[in-house]
């Protein structure tokens, strides 16, 4: 059992759904960063996404891609993200943490290296976005030995021959992506959605959240209410890129967490 495990377990207990957020690690610098992701439980979030900043973001609509770039230049690496990882647990151990981003820097700095690094840091579980099944050997399953869940997207075009291969190895939850393309690029319809959240969850007892084009409260309730729980990403990167304060950041979050607790 890892900590997503738990969290989904309390939930199902209390009958809530999940909201999950994600944050770029050192966006717009690490110190205001950790900030944000130090007040995120408390604003009613119960997964962490922390992006990993990578230079080719290909799955990224402007607003993470852009979000990426500023903690890029603000010297943001993996070995610190890991930092914000570390520092984190020093206050909440129980808070899940799923690190999401590109494989380059996980190759770059060796596979078991990162793994046991990760695990130490307390990341809880990877989704690695430009990695297909049929590159399970390379990450996923040393992952899974090591004791982190990794986590796939399903997307519109998985089709039911595409589907099982998907969920093969995948453990933690499923991701799905409401929307075709990129991350922010349009609105997720929760009457679209729901058929596929249905056609997924006859294939697998794992929770399936739902992500890409979540930016209102109203929203949020509405795609939680279809599914075991709603992600929301470029809406709160955009309001700290906006200039806004962290606490009016979290206030914002506050209230996508509101949404999808209340479905």
């Amino acid at each position: 059992m890892t900590r997503i495990d738990d969290k989904f377990a309390a939930l199902r207990k209390e009958g809530k759904k999940a909201f999950v957020s994600y944050v770029m690690a050192g966006d717009p610098d690490y110190d205001t960063s950790l900030e944000l992701v130090r007040g995120l439980p408390a604003a009613g979030v119960d997964i962490i996404e922390l992006g990993l900043p990578f230079t080719d973001p290909m799955a990224d609509g402007p607003a993470i891609q852009l979000a990426g770039q500023r903690a890029l230049a603000a010297g943001m690496t993996l070995e610190r993200t890991l930092d914000m990882a570390r520092a984190f647990r020093e206050t909440d151990d129980t808070t899940p943490i799923v690190l999401m981003g590109y494989y380059n820097p996980i190759y770059s700095r060796g596979v078991d290296q990162f793994l046991a690094d990760a695990k130490a840091a307390g990341i809880d579980g990877l989704i690695i976005v430009d990695l297909p099944p049929e590159e399970d050997d390379e990450l996923c399953i040393p992952a899974q030995q090591a004791g982190l869940n990794f986590i796939r997207l399903a997307t519109p075009t998985t089709d039911d021959k595409r589907l099982p291969k998907v969920l093969e190895n995948t453990s933690g939850f499923v991701y799905y992506v409401s929307i075709t393309g990129i991350t922010g690029a349009a609105a997720a319809q929760a009457n679209v959605v729901a058929p596929e959240v249905a056609r997924i969850k006859s294939k697998t007892d794992l929770p399936i959240i739902v992500g890409f084009g979540v930016r209102t409260p109203e929203t949020a309730k509405d795609i939680a209410g279809i599914a075991d729980g709603t992600v929301v990403g470029s809406a709160i990167v955009s309001e700290l890129a906006s200039g806004k304060s962290v606490d009016e950041v979290l206030a914002f979050v506050k209230s996508l967490a509101d949404g999808a607790h209340s479905a």
